[in-house]
């Protein structure tokens, strides 16, 4: 993709900007990114720069080509007792990533399995390479998935799929993650991340108030009733009509021209 600004070059998360787009990179390849406490707190720090930039409008989070994240760091969680874990905020990284406002895409390529494969789930959308391979291998070390593996497997591919990928550690290709629906498009390695930063451009060319309101009611409805779901939708859809962005764009319509939004 063309040209970017590096925002910054840490250890462990490289941070960019291509134009309207911001791109996380995780960098701790000798551990497949394997998702550390410092990691974390580096992607919370700069999630949290993207936010408070007003001329981001769209997220990709990446690993590498080798692995988007291999898991959790085993070796911070091995000897812990439930109340460590318990006092332990480290799992509501990925609600944060879940609940950021701003839509976010993660681009996937080789090992995304265990909180790396939460991670995945946590965005909004998932591009991912021919070589992305899925899993929650959690049972197999005597625990479960605990940064919402159950939850959104359940609700991404149904109780019957989530439940033998998270008992049996199954692992899905990227092929059948993608006539499962896990994932929105597979293309080779070499262009996952390209691919990512496309459809983040595509999204952040609309206009920010919309797509704020359409997350956030997409969102709202996996947790609702249908009936509270309509309602809340159709508040939003209202509420729009206060906006510049709707005039414009109606406008841009009926004169048969591009709109020029500002995000107001």
């Amino acid at each position: 993709m063309g040209g970017f600004e590096l925002i910054t070059a840490q250890s462990l998360i490289v941070s960019e900007k291509h134009g309207a787009v911001g791109v996380l990179r995780m960098n701790r390849p000798e551990a497949l990114n394997a998702l550390s406490h410092p990691l974390m707190d580096r992607m919370e720090e700069a999630l949290k720069n993207f936010e408070a930039d007003s001329a981001i409008c769209a997220v990709v989070i990446a690993g590498s080509e080798r692995a988007f994240a291999a898991g959790a760091d085993i070796s911070e969680m091995q000897g812990k007792t439930s109340a460590e874990m318990r006092a332990d905020s480290h799992l509501s990284r990925w609600d944060k990533v879940s609940n950021f406002p701003k839509p976010t895409i993660a681009a996937i390529s080789g090992y995304a399995l265990g909180g790396g494969c939460e991670l995945a789930l946590a965005c909004d959308l998932r591009v991912a390479s021919e070589t992305a391979v899925f899993g929650q291998p959690e049972i197999s070390i005597g625990v479960i998935p605990g940064a919402g593996g159950t939850v959104r497997l359940s609700r991404l591919l149904g109780r019957a799929l989530a439940l033998e990928m998270v008992l049996t550690g199954r692992r899905i290709s990227a092929d059948e993650a993608l006539s499962l629906g896990l994932v929105n498009r597979v293309v080779p390695v070499e262009l996952f991340l390209d691919e990512a930063i496309k459809l983040a451009h595509q999204i952040a060319a609309m206009p920010p108030l919309a797509v704020a309101a359409a997350k956030k009611s997409t969102l709202h409805a996996m947790d609702s009733s249908l009936e509270d779901s309509l309602n809340f939708e159709r508040n939003l859809f209202y509420d729009l009509f206060d906006t510049e962005d709707q005039k414009e764009g109606m406008r841009a319509f009926i004169q048969k021209r591009r709109p020029n939004f500002v995000g107001k």
